[in-house]
């Protein structure tokens, strides 16, 4: 799929178990539904089609257990052919988040990197003050760039003002090989994951 109508909306269910959330485009038509598995050693993410889950359409998997470094590798389901692979630098997003996006050949193509990393220390700080502290997704809201080998920023996601850090809203800023859309977007679907559960 590609081509995506633009700005697409990342809403997580707070109403669930797993750690669920729908994409849905700018005109309201869900386009994927993403559940991450519970209690894996390894993250493995599933994506379907919608909320049906009746038809997979790509998974998403862990290559080590619980290590900072690791690459988080893309497959399409229908073909079981890998279409690339989204990985964390390790030490680099201890303070600010850093992505590296890899192709089909595993070279990196492109990054994803958090704007302000001040936002996420205010986010965490402001949401342990009793009461006051549930207005924090009011209050602070990180947003993330990913970047073309020239330095181009090409797609931002931004953390809308929500209660527990629900909506997120995907905006195209610049243009990339259409071929490599859909992966782009599993790319923030696994990133937005992990970061949200760092807080």
């Amino acid at each position: 799929m590609a081509n995506f109508n633009y700005p697409l909306q990342f809403l997580f269910k707070i109403s669930t178990f797993h750690n669920d959330f729908t994409i849905k485009d700018n005109e309201d038509r869900t386009i994927f539904y993403v559940r991450q598995k519970m209690f894996k050693l390894k993250d493995e993410i599933m994506i379907f089609s919608d909320e049906s889950r009746a038809e997979q359409q790509y998974g998403i998997k862990a290559d080590r257990w619980l290590d900072f470094n690791a690459n988080y590798t893309f497959t399409d389901t229908k073909t079981t052919e890998i279409i690339g692979k989204v990985g964390r630098k390790g030490m680099k997003s201890i303070w600010k988040a850093n992505y590296q996006s890899f192709n089909i050949d595993s070279l990196e193509d492109y990054r994803i990197q958090e704007d302000n990393a001040w936002v996420k220390v205010g986010d965490s700080f402001f949401g342990e003050i009793p009461l006051v502290g549930i207005l924090s997704g009011y209050v602070f809201n990180p947003s993330y760039s990913m970047y073309d080998q020239d330095g181009n920023k090409v797609l931002q996601l931004k953390k809308k003002p929500s209660f527990f850090g629900r909506k997120f809203t995907l905006e195209k800023l610049g243009e990339f090989k259409p071929q490599d859309e859909t992966r782009l977007i599993l790319c923030f679907m696994m990133m937005v994951l992990l970061e949200r559960q760092r807080g």
